[in-house]
């Protein structure tokens, strides 16, 4: 991505457009996470109303991001149905946005079949108001089938590569934790794009070699959940958790160490937990999840916030160890 320079410091352009791997698309740096919107408390410690809800669609379409993120599963498929709302209020996806969703295992069966496959995809459909989407992601599947399971003859993935064929989606990826999973679906060559999420962060490097793969392999990769869910962004001691669960004091120390080194050079910690991402030339896009409409400002604000280039070296020497990384 451009840089420009004031007085030494990096300053990312985030409106710049991406080349989103080999699928001629392009994509800004930033792409908006829809899964706050689905109003899940029991997740993220705040309720998020319709109203609320439609108006940060309504942003995010009028807004300088051209790239939007969501899935069957979040909330039940609310997320899907308030993006529609706004999508059947204005007659359609605005031109030139890329809007991506992921077929999921049904949430009652945990089914991953193929035929739950081509379901999750018409029912995302339905919910949305559109007859195809630009890019659709195979969604969690170690929750609930091998990687064996999934490529087997009438399995999900068969099923994903058919709904392409027939041109329900555009293009066709995955998204999941496991980065040794990962590696062996992007292996296939099947896949266009992939999603990781928490694991390429100021303190956890474990996509790495995931991101080396894509990047060689022409595969577009995204990286989820930049500030490691809040903690990035709050601190250790106001968000203990990581990836939203418990994790190792080495972790939170690491964290109360950059939060340090930070301070010292005027940088808020979300900043650079965000031009971490934005600045590797392998991310195509980074998604943040938005629950107001208020936070698209907050987010560009973090996205150009200027940064010497010797703070990533202080960083880095705080990063713990790799036993304390998620896998």
């Amino acid at each position: 991505m451009p840089l420009d320079s004031l007085d030494g410091l990096t300053v990312p352009d985030p409106s710049v457009r991406r080349p989103f791997g080999r699928t001629g698309l392009a994509v800004t740096p930033i792409c908006v996470g829809t899964s706050p919107l689905a109003n899940m408390p029991g997740l993220y410690g705040y309720e998020v109303g319709e109203q609320r809800a439609r108006a940060t669609v309504e942003a995010v379409f009028d807004g300088p991001f051209n790239f939007l993120d969501t899935s069957n599963n979040y909330g039940n498929g609310s997320a899907e149905r308030r993006i529609g709302a706004v999508v059947r209020d204005r007659g359609g996806v605005p031109d030139g946005f890329v809007l991506a969703t992921k077929v999921d295992a049904d949430p009652d069966t945990g089914d991953f079949s193929g035929e739950r496959v081509r379901r999750s995809a018409e029912e995302s459909l339905e919910r949305l108001g559109v007859d195809n989407v630009p890019l659709l992601y195979l969604h969690d599947p170690e929750y609930h089938i091998t990687f064996e399971e999934a490529m087997s003859p009438g399995g999900a993935v068969e099923a994903l590569v058919a709904l392409r064929d027939a041109g329900v989606a555009d293009h066709i990826g995955i998204a999941a934790g496991p980065i040794g999973l990962l590696r062996d679906f992007v292996a296939t060559g099947v896949f266009d794009a992939v999603i990781s999420h928490n694991r390429w962060t100021l303190v956890n490097r474990e996509a790495d070699p995931l991101l080396d793969d894509a990047f060689e392999r022409g595969v577009a990769f995204v990286n989820g959940a930049p500030y490691g869910g809040g903690m990035l962004v709050k601190g250790p001691d106001a968000q203990p958790r990581y990836c939203y669960r418990e994790t190792a004091e080495a972790v939170r120390e690491s964290v109360r160490a950059m939060q340090r080194t930070c301070d010292e050079h005027g940088v808020p910690l979300a900043a650079a937990a965000l031009q971490f991402s934005l600045r590797d030339p392998r991310v195509a896009s980074t998604i943040v999840g938005l629950s107001e409409p208020e936070r698209m400002e907050e987010t560009l604000r973090l996205a150009t916030t200027p940064i010497p280039p010797g703070l990533w070296n202080e960083l880095d020497r705080h990063l713990p160890s790799p036993p304390a990384w998620l896998d």
